[in-house]
């Protein structure tokens, strides 16, 4: 694809562990992930905790080196980057992280921690460069000249995160990948949040891929979501797709939690029985089988492949024949 920003392709993330009985064994966290995202395309990625949505973007940026498969951005296949050859590419990616109040470093003024990556990179020449290039980050997302003099400390949590999106802004990223960004800020600040996002995508023509548990805050930014279980993609649409058609019996689950504000509108509520199994000793056949409701003995043994049901919709189940139409 020509327009498209980021290929993910196959791409696996193991943890080495050590059970009671001493034997060695892996966390799966990321077990054979692929996708694509266009050039400034939102793609949301949902999932319950423990699924691997971190994982990924973490994986991605290359903070964490991926056990196998293949990250190609712009066209240039980085899984094999070593540490020089990804500072280039690191203006590019830049993360958003999901703790503001972890993610700035509380000995730093704004103004240092925003100026860190344009001192790193060396995309300013002087002091005074610095500091108009730091003050019209700022006003970039909503802050006064005056919050550069302060400390993280002094800030509520919108304003943290927003310190966090203009450090990722000051090196001038293509893709920037925001880790719950969102989750742990008040509601009334999470929709001020988004919108700042929303602008800054239009204004600065950015890719994003968004990960977030909410599956209400993933409609309102996301263009297409990719919904996530226990390491890998069970189901990838546009949101329009997904939202008013859901093919899997997890992705289905989720949208039936959403609240609806109607109190006239009645929706089936489907409850998951059990609990996420563990990623050390992830089920045979398809993972969701234990607690789908349309199990069959095919899940159990065998799991599922890529069902495309149209162009910017495809599926992972055995439900769904190679045609993308339900079985009789």
């Amino acid at each position: 694809m020509s327009d498209c920003l980021l290929e993910i392709r196959d791409l696996k993330q193991y943890y080495p562990v050590r059970t009671k009985e001493q034997r060695k064994t892996f966390v799966k966290a990321l077990d054979g992930v692929s996708f694509q995202v266009k050039e400034g395309e939102v793609f949301g990625i949902v999932g319950e905790s423990g699924c691997g949505k971190s994982t990924m973007g973490l994986t991605i940026c290359k903070l964490i080196e991926p056990t196998s498969g293949d990250i190609i951005f712009e066209g240039r296949n980085i899984s094999g980057y070593k540490r020089n050859a990804m500072r280039e590419v690191r203006k590019k990616i830049q993360m958003v992280f999901q703790d503001p109040y972890a993610s700035l470093n509380p000995r730093m003024s704004i103004h240092d921690i925003i100026a860190e990556p344009l001192i790193i990179h060396k995309l300013c020449r002087t002091t005074q460069e610095i500091d108009a290039r730091v003050l019209q980050l700022l006003r970039q997302v909503g802050l006064d000249d005056y919050h550069a003099k302060r400390y993280p400390h002094e800030f509520s949590g919108g304003q943290r995160q927003r310190v966090g999106i203009a450090r990722a802004l000051a090196v001038e990223p293509k893709l920037i990948i925001a880790d719950e960004p969102v989750s742990a800020l008040d509601v009334s600040i999470q929709s001020q949040v988004l919108n700042l996002l929303s602008d800054l995508r239009k204004e600065l023509n950015l890719t994003y891929l968004f990960i977030a548990h909410d599956l209400s805050v993933v409609e309102h930014i996301s263009d297409k979501v990719g919904v996530m279980y226990l390491g890998n993609f069970v189901e990838v649409a546009d949101k329009y797709s997904l939202y008013e058609k859901p093919l899997h019996p997890y992705t289905q689950a989720l949208l039936s939690a959403i609240p609806v504000p109607d109190p006239e509108v009645k929706r089936e509520r489907i409850i998951l029985e059990g609990n996420i199994p563990s990623p050390i000793n992830a089920p045979s056949g398809c993972k969701f089988h234990p607690r789908c409701r349309h199990c069959m003995e095919i899940c159990k043994q065998k799991a599922p492949e890529r069902i495309d049901v149209d162009e910017n919709h495809f599926v992972y189940c055995h439900l769904y024949g190679a045609d993308g139409k339900l079985k009789k």
